[in-house]
């Protein structure tokens, strides 16, 4: 009877067995117990009749309890069973496709609604890429990047692709609806475009009202034809600046064009004998961060200012939280700098000088002539405002010319106290200290990158095109990229400073003219009538010219490297060679230099490009050109900078070989983009 119970107990909804039922239960029981003794005592038939009442209330309840437990388990039979087949409805009528696969990477299964889709009868025991090669290697690329959800698109459906790799499990939802609703909402988001006549007043200047009403119509119609057939509205704001307001659409359709109003104007003005120039900054929000209209329009300015610190006839395309997208850059910078900004720049460095308590020079890492000559010239002239300025060099970054115009420059003792560390100038920095980056204007290739984070006033001067990568809100820039080098911009500067003060020393003019004379290849690319000037007025002052060709002679080891790296010359099809290192050796910076110069001199190379394992561990690589080839947008694009005709760029976690590769890769994306 025991076991009776005890399975019937068992029988019972996990509910009815629970410890608080139980202790409720019993106690229930022990109370009608009592009850029936206490009638019993009171009267024999009362006693009778409660138990008589208590029998048929146990029978009652016992049935009652029966009867709710097989509805109960009635109805979580039904319920289980009509899950499982909402299970197996929706595995086989839910419009999701689903593609089981073994860890062979064959097909085990697929669920009906994605046979319907597939052109094959019968895929079980089918390899996967030989399903659909395009989604084979998207699932591996998901799983080697832990990338649980990706887009696939097949016959111009859009499908959702979830990955289970523990269960060996894809799902596939067609959410083609809600991608079009998406590309709709990208297509019709607010572009914001500043668009600006680089050199519209210096050309129109020369002209007279008839020549340069015929200028100015036709810019005009140019541009507003421009507009309509793109679907942009435009108004002028000025002489030489016009906004505009168009949607992604149509800014994908000038991406793809890459602007080509730009070369229409540029040449069509140029036969005319006055060059005009535009350049154009575009901008607008993206999906991470609805930016307001106000902060669309002052990226749209910042993109603009990017474009013309670059110097001009280019477009500069980037939201808050993109990389910058260049198009043009086909022309040289024209010169727009005058006496007057040079003046007024030196007048500003005065003034920023004598409010700093410390000041504090540095170049670019593995510094080359012109940016050990730059630091040096302002220091002079923080001197000559009777104020002490540090230059921050790495000692373990010099090449051979360097290390020799250091043991110079260390010969004099005043010069010599100067020159600090980056630690050193980590403990002399104050909240007022001006920091003044030379020949270089990107942070992270500073020679000490540390102290412009913490930084509050920097000043940049620099002959390269400014990049996206630039020092947060400087307090003056003097950038201009047509100039031959930055000792020319600096030595400028003499002139409007204190006559009465200590003039610049021979060895400063030195280094200063050696910069000069490197960067412009000994007065052959990128000089003009100022860079002679500039030269005849470091001359005049002491510089020796004897000594800069002393030490930029080179030793055997460094000829004989750059023979050996010879030895791999690749002619690619454009004119352009390449020359790589071995994966086991390492080369000084300035013999990958040298050899990408040596490289031009050769008969059908109008580029050159040397990959080489730097001493630091990063694959550096150094362009040239005679100036037909843009060899920067080739730089920029693997992450570096430099000039039109001198560029380079460092990569990490890398080898020579990928290095190659990519590098190849970027030739072959550019194609006649990099052909001036």
């Amino acid at each position: 009877m025991f076991n009776h119970f005890k399975e019937w107990y068992e029988k019972l909804p996990s509910y009815l067995r629970i410890p608080s039922v139980k202790y409720y239960g019993g106690s229930f029981i022990i109370l009608l117990s009592i009850l029936c003794v206490v009638s019993f005592t009171i009267h024999l038939w009362l006693g009778i009749i409660v138990l008589i009442w208590l029998c048929l209330f146990a029978i009652l309840t016992y049935f009652s309890i029966h009867i709710i437990s097989k509805r109960i388990n009635d109805y979580a039979t039904d319920l289980a069973y009509q899950i499982r087949k909402g299970e197996q409805d929706a595995y086989l009528k839910m419009p999701i496709g689903m593609i089981l696969y073994d860890e062979n990477e064959n097909i085990r299964w697929v669920n009906p609604y994605l046979q319907k889709k597939l052109q094959m009868q019968n895929v079980i025991g089918v390899p996967l890429k030989q399903l659909n090669e395009r989604l084979f290697y998207q699932v591996k690329r998901q799983i080697q990047n832990h990338k649980e959800k990706d887009i696939f698109t097949h016959e111009n459906k859009k499908y959702q692709v979830i990955v289970h790799p523990d269960i060996q499990m894809i799902y596939l939802t067609d959410i083609t609806e809600y991608a079009s609703i998406e590309e709709k909402y990208h297509d019709e988001q607010i572009v914001i475009g500043q668009i600006f006549l680089d050199n519209f007043s210096e050309v129109s200047q020369s002209l007279n009202d008839r020549r340069k009403s015929n200028l100015n119509n036709f810019v005009t119609n140019q541009l507003s034809s421009w507009a309509i057939h793109h679907n942009i509205f435009m108004k002028r704001v000025d002489d030489d600046r016009f906004i505009a307001f168009l949607n992604r659409k149509s800014l994908e359709t000038l991406e793809k064009e890459k602007f080509d109003i730009m070369d229409k104007i540029r040449e069509t003005t140029a036969k005319q004998n006055y060059p005009l120039t535009v350049s154009m900054g575009f901008s607008y929000s993206d999906k991470e961060n609805e930016t307001q209209y106000q902060e669309i329009a002052s990226y749209a300015q910042a993109n603009l200012d990017l474009a013309l610190g670059r110097g001009g006839d280019q477009v500069v395309v980037r939201s808050q939280n993109e990389d910058a997208r260049f198009y043009g850059g086909k022309s040289n910078p024209m010169e727009k700098r005058t006496r007057v900004r040079a003046r007024m720049v030196s007048q500003a460095l005065k003034d920023l000088m004598e409010e700093a308590t410390e000041i504090i020079v540095m170049g670019h890492q593995f510094p080359d002539m012109d940016a050990i000559g730059g630091c040096l010239g302002i220091r002079r002239i923080a001197n000559m405002n009777q104020k002490k300025a540090w230059i921050v060099t790495n000692e373990n970054q010099f090449s051979h010319d360097i290390h020799k115009l250091m043991d110079v420059i260390r010969k004099q003792k005043d010069l010599r106290e100067d020159i600090i560390t980056p630690e050193e100038a980590l403990e002399k920095l104050t909240p007022n200290t001006l920091v003044i980056l030379v020949d270089v204007s990107r942070p992270v290739i500073a020679a000490a990158p540390e102290i412009l984070e913490q930084a509050n006033k920097i000043v940049v001067i620099d002959h390269h095109r400014r990049s996206q990568d630039f020092p947060k809100n400087p307090v003056l820039v003097y950038i201009e990229p047509y100039a031959s080098s930055t000792g020319e911009l600096i030595t400028e500067l003499f002139e409007y400073q204190n006559n009465y003060a200590e003039s610049i020393q021979p060895i400063e003019a030195t280094a200063m003219l050696g910069g000069i004379i490197v960067d412009t290849r000994n007065f052959t690319l990128r000089t003009g009538s100022r860079t002679f000037d500039a030269a005849s007025y470091l001359k005049s002052v002491g510089a020796d010219t004897i000594l800069i060709q002393r030490l930029l002679k080179e030793n055997v080891e460094t000829y004989l490297l750059r023979s050996h790296l010879l030895n791999s010359l690749i002619l690619l099809d454009n004119n352009i060679g390449i020359v790589q290192g071995e994966e086991n050796h390492t080369y000084p910076t300035v013999v990958a230099a040298q050899t990408a110069d040596m490289m031009l001199s050769m008969e059908n190379i109008d580029a050159s490009f040397v990959v080489t394992k730097r001493e630091d561990g990063r694959i550096g690589i150094s362009g040239r050109s005679l100036g037909n080839k843009n060899v920067q947008r080739v730089m920029e694009k693997m992450g570096g900078g430099g000039h039109f005709s001198n560029a380079a760029t460092q990569l990490t976690d890398t080898t020579i070989e990928e290095a190659v590769i990519q590098l190849k890769e970027v030739i072959s994306e550019l194609g006649n983009e990099i052909d001036l």
